[in-house]
């Protein structure tokens, strides 16, 4: 199921362009990008088991992935097991992640009041509502500038192909 989701994911790409080529749409067609890494892995149907305690999921797809224990917040036991309908393995810098795709209807349960507000988003100002009251930009990146700065030069010191560097990259991708 992972290598069919992964050759549905690359067929799309295809199929979206040809079908721009066909529009003729002027400019960019939406060439297919296809990445060099994967940093996901999505089971449909089959290839993953959920442990009755619904604190462990089981690969079983004989790519050696194994057993994974559940960390976290999680409300996965509060769903029925006919509801998921896919799940996903991600890689990110802090670690693996898992989601759980869920068929469930929506509700919403927020009283209509009638009221409407306006609200405008920029640059100088993080947005501006309707009133005039603007929320200053926070500023993130410019906070962290140093910091990633510091933790980049700490990997140009260390050797390549070392295992410090390996630990320095880590701490460079979780800051940025």
């Amino acid at each position: 199921m992972a290598v069919q989701s992964a050759a549905e994911r690359g067929w799309t790409a295809i199929s979206r362009f040809y079908d721009n080529c066909k529009k003729k749409i002027s400019g960019k067609k939406g060439y297919p990008q296809f990445q060099k890494d994967g940093r996901s892995v999505e089971y449909k149907t089959s290839g993953w088991s959920l442990h009755p305690t619904k604190r462990q999921v089981t690969f079983t797809d004989k790519n050696g992935i194994g057993k994974l224990k559940l960390l976290g917040k999680w409300e996965i036991h509060t769903y029925n097991l006919k509801d998921i309908k896919r799940v996903r393995l991600i890689r990110r810098a802090d670690g693996y992640y898992c989601q759980f795709c869920l068929n469930i209807t929506v509700t919403d349960i927020q009283p209509k009041t009638g009221k409407e507000i306006g609200l405008d988003v920029g640059i100088e100002s993080f947005y501006t509502d309707y009133n005039g009251h603007q929320e200053p930009n926070p500023k993130f990146l410019r906070k962290a500038e140093t910091s990633i700065k510091k933790s980049q030069r700490q990997i140009y010191k260390k050797v390549k192909g070392s295992s410090g560097r390996r630990k320095a990259r880590k701490v460079y991708a979780k800051k940025h």
